[in-house]
């Protein structure tokens, strides 16, 4: 889809579909003027048809007249001098909207954007409620997808170049992780993740390109991921892409969990909890496209994403319980549980993300059910070694409207790890212990060294979305993460 902004309400099309935004009052529907206004005429006649239908402007609830090439009026909730529009309201209601209009060629969004965050945020909305996966579509079925092209009314007051480019350059990462974690297994394993990364990611006076194989593997000391990765017919991987900035003096790491397709292992799943396995690779795809954005977005700030790789399947020479492996960092661990395996991946891309020294690690991963057991569906959980690093990032999530949630990592959740035959186990020897998201994040905390500032983010409940469509997330992968992510390197930044 291509999108652009409009600056005079006299360049719009009669072609296009209209849309119009409406507050929520206890007198019905009030139309919210857009950045500019366009003729009295169309706007008076919107509003007498709104009325004749059940339209009452709460959030995200959509009205279609069949007014000229129609108009699609969109709920932005309550909205008041002391209760202002919030730009996540007006993100998702632009998704909303954007993901109705299947089939439409083009689009003017004539919503409030009386601010350049405001554009920005109409624009994020937009170009990832239209995003859509037919990479496996025959070319009849994608005729009906999305929304081909829009258009954002902005006054010329608001038109910044820079945030404009900067929505989209963030929205494009999105939705590259959104394809990645789409992608089925059948096309998506260790090696094919590599090489679309050794394809997209061209080694420059700025970015080193370092892709691991089997046998580097194997030299350099990565036993839990190749113990993970060994009864698969697929090897894994390890990808390290290390941004540096001239004169930056902050360096973040960013550690991903990839976990290409999960079965369990020999502790096989069940089949109902396997069909969206492909998601489970999500952290890797998020650290990668995060720098991405961070690199093309030219932040002062350097920046080392850590991808490890592998698929987890059963054979006859897959890991099993009871096995012992030993990690980059030299610690062993007793596999208690083979489909606890995203962890031991971290293990060693954690132990190798500090050989770097950096200021900052912040690992991502679909890391355990027990997330969205505590959580929901939508929400991700924040754990860390230092509270003020756990909050740098809860902040940061919230300023740019992603859903999360902080924890604390209690001291009973890493003695429920001890084994008596390694230093440390990957679960815990009781069935089924309570409180396994902060179990899962003790055991991290193991393979960081406890003066370097550590967070890490559970992103299982929101990395794919199975449920009915919400704001600017259909069916499938959401790219959660990249927008917390870049924001905070905006933040610690030089500027």
């Amino acid at each position: 889809m291509s999108i652009t902004r409009l600056t005079d309400s006299k360049n719009i099309s009669a072609n296009e579909v209209l849309v119009v935004g409406f507050a929520q009052t206890d007198n019905g529907p009030e139309f919210l003027e857009p950045a500019i206004s366009f003729e009295a005429a169309s706007k008076n006649e919107i509003i007498e048809a709104i009325k004749l239908t059940d339209f009452s402007g709460k959030k995200s609830e959509l009205a279609y007249l069949t007014i000229k090439s129609g108009v699609l009026c969109v709920g932005l909730g309550k909205v008041t001098k002391t209760q202002p529009l919030e730009m996540e309201t007006l993100r998702r209601a632009s998704g909303v909207a954007a993901r109705s209009l299947v089939g439409k060629s083009s689009a003017l969004f004539a919503l409030p954007t009386n601010t350049t965050v405001a554009a920005h945020a109409v624009t994020i909305g937009v170009e990832l409620g239209a995003y859509s996966f037919t990479e496996f579509k025959t070319k009849n079925e994608k005729t009906s997808e999305t929304l081909k092209q829009a258009s954002i009314l902005v006054h010329d007051q608001f038109v910044n170049k820079a945030s404009f480019q900067e929505a989209q350059i963030i929205a494009e990462s999105i939705k590259n992780v959104r394809n990645l974690v789409n992608t089925p297994p059948s096309h998506m394993y260790p090696e094919t993740f590599a090489s679309y990364v050794k394809k997209t990611f061209k080694k420059n006076s700025k970015l080193t390109v370092e892709i691991l194989e089997e046998k580097a593997l194997k030299k350099q000391g990565f036993g839990a991921l190749i113990g993970v990765g060994q009864g698969s017919i697929n090897p894994p991987r390890f990808i390290r892409l290390a941004y540096k900035s001239r004169g930056a003096d902050f360096h973040l790491a960013l550690v991903g969990k990839g976990i290409t397709f999960d079965t369990g292992g020999i502790s096989l799943k069940p089949p109902s909890s396997m069909h969206t396995m492909k998601c489970d690779m999500a952290g890797a795809a998020t650290v990668v496209e995060t720098l991405r954005a961070i690199m093309d977005l030219d932040l002062k700030i350097n920046v080392t994403a850590y991808a490890a790789l592998a698929e987890n399947m059963p054979s006859a020479s897959a890991q099993r319980p009871s096995d012992v492996v030993t990690t980059f960092g030299g610690k062993t661990i007793e596999v208690l549980n083979t489909d606890a395996e995203g962890r031991l991946v971290l293990a060693d891309a954690l132990g190798r993300a500090q050989k770097d020294k950096p200021d900052l690690i912040i690992d991502l991963a679909t890391l355990t059910g027990a997330a969205t057991v505590a959580l929901g569906s939508r929400t991700a959980g924040i754990m860390a070694n230092k509270d003020d690093a756990r909050d740098q990032v809860f902040a940061s999530a919230k300023e740019v409207g992603e859903a999360m949630w902080p924890m604390q990592i209690p001291e009973e959740s890493r003695t429920i790890l001890d084994s008596k035959t390694a230093d440390i186990a990957n679960v815990g020897f009781t069935p089924n212990p309570a409180g396994g998201m902060m179990v899962g994040a003790a055991f991290l905390q193991e393979f960081v060294d406890e003066k370097t500032p550590w967070v890490h983010i559970d992103i299982a409940p929101p990395a794919f979305n199975e449920g009915a469509p919400y704001g600017y997330n259909g069916f499938g992968g959401t790219g959660v993460g990249v927008r917390t992510l870049v924001h905070l390197a905006q933040k610690l930044a030089k500027n």
